[in-house]
Parts: C-alpha cells; sequence; structure tokens
C-alpha cells in the first residue's frame, strides 16, 4: 500500500501544468532575462476567476432541491474552518516566531484566507485526472476568502485598543515610541525617504499587481500612506466583499447560474474559450507565478528561520485537517462528496491568500509589512502547494476515504 501511495504520488508531481510551474520558478534563480507582461497575468487571471465561476454557477444550478440543506451547513463548515484557522495560526505563529504583532496578525489573516490561484491548479490536476468534484465548489472558495480578512482586522483592532504605536510596534517590542503622532511619522518619513517606506511602497505595489489594480486606480491615501488612520467601516467592508478577484468570481457564478436557468451551457456545449482553453491558460498562468513565487523568497530573509517553517508546516496541518473535517461532516450529515471535493476543501483549507487580505492590508493596516506576508504565502506556501500539496492531499484524501468509508 506505501508503495502505490509512493507511485502515485510522483507520478502525480510531474503533471504537465506543474512543470509550467517549476519553468518558472529557475527563471529569475537561472537569472534569465525574461519578464511575463503584466496585461498578460492580468488577463489570464481575469480568464481562470470568471471561468471557474462559470462552470461552478452553471453546475450548482443542477443541484438538486434535497440537497440544498446539506451544502448550505457545509458553506457555513467552510466559513467557520477558515475563520479557526486564522486564529490557530496567529498561535502558531507566536510560538514559532519572533516577528512583531503586528506581522504576526497580517500573516494569521493571509493563512484564514484561501488562493484562487491553488484552486485553479487543483482544477486542473483534477480535470487531467478524470476526478469529480462537486459543483458548489467555486462558491466555497469565495466564501472561504472572507475569514482571513475578518481575523486579521480582528487580530489588529485588538493590537490598537492595546496601545500599539503609529508604526506599529507594541510596548515590549523594539522601536516603540507612543509620543510619536502619525502625522509626525508620516511627515519624517517622507522627509527622509526611507528605506522602510521604500520597501513597504514597494510591497504595496506588489500587492496592487496581484490584486489586479494599477496604482493610478487606488486612492493616493491608500496606494503611499504607511501610517494612515483605519478607514470607514463602508470603504473596508466594500474592499472585503467587492475586491476585483471576489467580484469576477462571483460574477462569473451568477452568469453560470442564470444561463444554465435559461438553458444555455458552455460545459456541455464544449465552449472553445472557457472550457477547452482552461489548461493551456493555467500552464501559463503558474509559468507567471513561479517567476513570482520564486522572486519572493528573498523576503524571507529578514523574516527568520521560524516564518520558514510556519510556510511549510502550515499547508500540511491546515489541509490534513480540511480533510478530516469534511469527512466528519459527510459522516454525521450523510452528505455525499465527490473525490475531488475532499481535495479542493484541503486546497481552501490549506492554502493563503495573495489578493483578498493584501487588498485589505493595504487599506486597513498600514503599519504592517506587505512583503513579509506574500513571501510566506507565494514564495513558500503557493509553491508548496502547487508542487507537493496537491498530489499529496490527493492520495491523502483517497487513503482517508479507503480506511474510513462513509457509509
Amino acid at each position: 500500500m506505501l508503495y502505490e501511495f509512493w507511485h502515485n504520488f510522483t507520478h502525480n508531481l510531474f503533471k504537465p501544468l506543474l512543470l509550467f510551474f517549476y519553468m518558472g520558478f529557475l527563471i529569475p534563480l537561472l537569472k534569465i532575462q525574461f519578464e511575463f507582461p503584466y496585461v498578460l497575468y492580468q488577463g489570464l487571471t481575469l480568464y481562470l476567476l470568471l471561468a471557474i465561476g462559470w462552470r461552478g454557477g452553471e453546475e450548482l444550478a443542477t443541484v438538486d432541491s434535497s440537497s440544498i440543506g446539506g451544502v448550505l451547513g457545509f458553506i457555513v463548515l467552510g466559513f467557520a474552518t477558515n475563520l479557526i484557522i486564522g486564529f490557530v495560526a496567529y498561535w502558531l505563529l507566536t510560538r514559532m516566531t519572533k516577528m512583531r504583532r503586528i506581522d504576526r496578525a497580517t500573516v494569521a489573516g493571509y493563512y484564514g484566507s484561501d488562493s484562487a490561484g491553488t484552486f485553479a491548479t487543483c482544477l486542473g490536476v483534477l480535470a487531467t485526472l478524470d476526478i469529480a468534484f462537486d459543483a458548489y465548489m467555486p462558491v466555497m472558495l469565495a466564501v472561504m476568502e472572507i475569514p482571513g480578512c475578518i481575523v486579521a482586522l480582528a487580530l489588529v483592532s485588538r493590537l490598537r485598543a492595546r496601545g500599539m504605536d503609529a508604526q506599529g510596534n507594541m510596548a515590549d517590542e523594539p522601536g516603540y515610541n507612543k509620543k510619536v503622532s502619525r502625522q509626525l511619522v508620516a511627515a519624517t518619513t517622507q522627509a527622509n525617504g526611507s528605506h522602510t517606506s521604500t520597501r513597504h511602497n514597494k510591497g504595496i505595489q506588489d500587492e496592487i499587481d496581484l490584486a489586479l489594480e494599477r496604482q493610478e486606480h487606488v486612492r493616493p491615501s491608500a496606494a503611499t500612506s504607511t501610517t494612515s488612520s483605519a478607514p470607514p467601516s463602508g470603504a473596508l467592508l466594500r474592499e472585503v466583499l467587492l475586491n476585483p478577484g471576489l467580484y469576477l468570481l462571483f460574477g462569473g457564478i451568477l452568469i453560470g447560474f442564470v444561463g444554465r436557468l435559461q438553458g444555455a451551457s458552455v460545459i456541455e456545449d464544449g465552449d472553445h474559450v472557457f472550457v477547452t482553453a482552461f489548461q493551456g491558460m493555467l500552464c501559463l498562468f503558474l509559468l507567471e507565478m513561479g517567476m513570482t513565487a520564486s522572486r519572493k523568497l528573498k523576503d524571507l530573509r529578514s523574516a527568520g528561520r521560524g516564518l520558514i517553517a510556519f510556510g511549510l508546516l502550515a499547508p500540511n496541518l491546515f489541509a490534513v485537517a480540511g480533510i478530516f473535517i469534511i469527512h466528519t461532516y459527510s459522516q454525521i450529515t450523510g452528505t455525499h462528496f465527490e473525490p475531488g471535493s475532499y481535495v479542493l476543501f484541503a486546497v481552501l483549507c490549506g492554502a493563503a491568500s495573495y489578493i483578498a487580505v493584501p487588498a485589505v492590508q493595504r487599506m486597513a493596516i498600514p503599519e504592517a509589512s506587505p512583503t513579509v506576508p506574500l513571501a510566506a504565502s507565494l514564495g513558500l506556501t503557493f509553491s508548496y502547494n502547487v508542487t507537493i500539496g496537491i498530489p499529496l492531499y490527493l492520495q491523502i484524501a483517497k487513503a482517508v476515504n479507503l480506511w474510513l468509508p462513509v457509509s
């Protein structure tokens, strides 16, 4: 059995999809002079979100009314699971790293969310292996992206209430200065042109690029201020629920749902754009993400070994927990899940955000480092998940369902 497990794992490890990621990852390491066009990356991300949403919406329209209760219960469970994962991540970071509390809070928020790129890669792998999954899993992707934003905002709000200074330092952390006002820090930083400010703004630009936005589309106060106050709750709620990634995903789901009710189906008709081209588009997307992940690794030097260990431990811990959670839910409620849903739920639990939470951090948590969380989520966790994680979770899910069959 162990030999079969190892054989299947290594076989799935070298699918063409994953090889594109490896190829992209090597480009910065080999110092190859190649830049992936930003507008092409933006188009690929837009396409993948709409394609995933559209397919999910179509399939959602075919769900039997008798199954609605189980589906809604599972959606609530997914939201609660990622909410708990965010707080567990903060607890682990407190014990494994020496980062500032505000940086632990933002990293925890990233891990309490999920990753559309990892989800899309998992869909590609499942399609290659002809493994079915449940129609509403793209809805789970959208819903489970929100808890991380809530975790980060809740933790940071608590830190501010306990006396965090304008630069994000607590009383027992180096550099703490309670007397320095936000306005004075902003003026000093602007006058000196400090390295910290430059690095922060560079990190914000990275977040804006990953969030499908450009600098000119963001209010100056949100894009350049490192010490601004938290935005109004209405604006923040809008950023959480209507960031570009979630909007495109929900939009695709709604279009697919309504279209299927009207008798139109891109899936059944074998649409050349949103069905046939999906694998090729995903390969190009993974090529670019491999380059981005490789470049993010250098930002881990300042974070220390603890964050590196966490970035590799977290996906395994949370993904395996996700497999057991969905399996337990199936046993307790009698809800039937397709084999691919176990793997997709594991990915949703074990992935880390690089779109939704960075967008919220840019607006509401300007004191935190923008580079460290992205280095962990993209450089480590995303890289691990799309190379080793997905094949591993696939085999673990098969093993759990074999050892503990659902009656």
